[in-house]
């Protein structure tokens, strides 16, 4: 593979073949060594030629992006940005992925670390039996086949409809909980039977809920902005569309092949089947896809809310001091405004496994982010730091405002689980202050900190090459997991 450095934190594939644009890499070396180890070691499946495939649908603008904590994904690698013209280009199900929308809500709180500290088994113990998690759990919210289709429509309004949340959750979510264009008819009949009971619910592998306390502040004014300071309890709930979303996904596929081979676009990945943004076949899906994003905002809407009943009575406050600091998925593709060789254009944006991370100034954020840019939120581990970031101007220019969304993974779930027992992990985690509480042990050795890359170095790369910024730090204290 024909592979060159273009400063300390961009490596270029230069466009040749079926390119139609180059691939960009944003990584150290010591990020990019592995993956070029994969590429050039005959591995089928890896980041770097994942890459370049996605260079080569049509219509395609700039470059084939990978951010700093790409792997090998389905299609796009998880960590890929790919912004396509409306008019010449493609909607792809690899950009999106399986699990539509899944994202992250943080919610802030007036509590400080000394007050989760002298009673974590005990709140540790009330959020494990207060928020549904695991394989095939069940939430409280029920509807019917009108409910789930209005659910569809109305995304996390529908839930804040319902009792659970406020209206000014929805001014701190993305796309203001409700992404436009969703049709329920576009939505199959098991996908919605799927997700009749699982709105509410964390789900299983990478999904968490995390009671974490702010370590440092790196951006005082950013950090002003968002309400945040040193020693603070927030909330994160890491989650997505649950069933729905697979769903939609196993239904597109054969739609979408069929699509392919009617326009005759070539397909080098099973799921990089596609279809023209403005064919039948694209709107459908693309209407199916919103669909999926407003159930995954709907699902982390009611799960806040259940955190706001469990916590807040446990320390005497009002429900509505819990509150969102934002709400941003990693999991989509949107239209958007952009600038491109100096003139602003309509794009679609898929962003598999990156987090939209617009910048400063732009009106899609909330008033009162707007001079610094919204938050976005980097995962590490169980046993790490993780991060609140912020969209740069740079960003905008070369990523089409996107950021890194956690550490990413450099080891396969099933090796994970050969190297680590789940219960031996709980226990060593324990001992550093870190109390994880899990529905599946062997899930829990999948997630084994050692299994990530180091989300430091994710991080440092993401900010040394300007597409981020960091606003804090943050270390875990309570980890719920599936």
């Amino acid at each position: 593979m024909d592979f060159r450095k273009v400063d300390d934190h961009m490596w270029e594939i230069p466009a040749s073949g079926d390119m139609r644009v180059p691939g960009r890499v944003y990584a150290s070396e010591s990020l990019l060594s592995p993956l070029l180890e994969d590429a050039e070691g005959g591995h089928g499946w890896n980041a770097l030629s994942q890459v370049r495939n996605v260079a080569c649908l049509p219509g395609i603008v700039k470059a084939s992006i990978a951010m700093p904590d790409v792997h090998p994904g389905y299609g796009f690698p998880i960590g890929g940005v790919g912004a396509f013209d409306v008019d010449e280009g493609v909607v792809a199900m690899g950009g999106i992925g399986f699990d539509i929308n899944c994202g992250v809500r943080v919610l802030a709180t007036p509590l400080g670390r000394e007050d989760i500290e002298r009673r974590k088994e005990e709140l540790a113990d009330l959020l494990f039996g207060y928020i549904p998690a695991g394989l095939g759990s069940e939430g409280k919210l029920r509807l019917s086949v009108s409910g789930i289709d209005e659910l569809l429509v109305k995304g996390a309004e529908f839930a804040v409809s319902q009792g659970y949340g406020v209206p000014e959750d929805l001014e701190y979510t993305e796309e203001g909980g409700r992404m436009d264009g969703a049709d329920p008819k576009a939505v199959s009949t098991k996908a919605k039977q799927r997700q009749f009971r699982q709105v509410g619910t964390l789900g299983s592998g990478n999904h968490y809920l995390e009671v974490q306390h702010i370590t440092q502040i790196r951006d005082r004014r950013a950090a002003a902005a968002y309400g945040l300071e040193e020693g603070q309890i927030l909330v994160a709930v890491h989650c997505g569309s649950r069933a729905l979303g697979h769903q939609i996904g196993q239904d597109s596929l054969p739609d979408l092949e069929r699509a392919s081979h009617k326009y005759d676009i070539p397909i080098r990945e099973r799921e990089l089947v596609c279809a023209p943004i403005k064919s039948p076949e694209g709107q459908k899906y693309l209407s199916a896809v919103a669909a999926g994003v407003n159930c995954a905002f709907a699902n982390r809407q009611v799960i806040a809310h259940l955190v706001r009943q469990a916590l807040a009575p446990a320390f005497g406050l009002p429900l509505e001091s819990l509150r969102t600091l934002y709400d941003v998925g990693h999991n989509n593709a949107k239209f958007e405004r952009h600038h491109v060789n100096g003139a602003e254009r309509t794009l679609l944006v898929h962003r598999k496994g990156s987090t939209r991370a617009l910048g400063p100034g732009r009106k899609e954020n909330p008033r009162a982010y707007r001079s610094v840019g919204h938050p976005i939120f980097v995962g590490g581990t169980m046993g790490t730091s993780s991060y609140i970031l912020r969209g740069t101007e740079q960003g905008m220019e070369h990523v089409f405002g996107s950021g890194v969304h956690g550490a990413g993974r450099a080891m396969s779930r099933a090796k994970a689980k050969r190297q680590w027992r789940g219960d031996v992990l709980l226990r060593e985690l324990a001992s550093q202050g870190i109390l994880v509480k899990a529905h599946s042990t062997p899930g829990a050795a999948e997630e084994a900190p050692g299994a990530y890359k180091n989300v430091e170095h994710v991080v440092d790369a993401a900010v040394g090459a300007g597409l981020n910024a960091i606003v804090a730090v943050v270390r875990p204290l309570i980890c719920i997991k599936g």
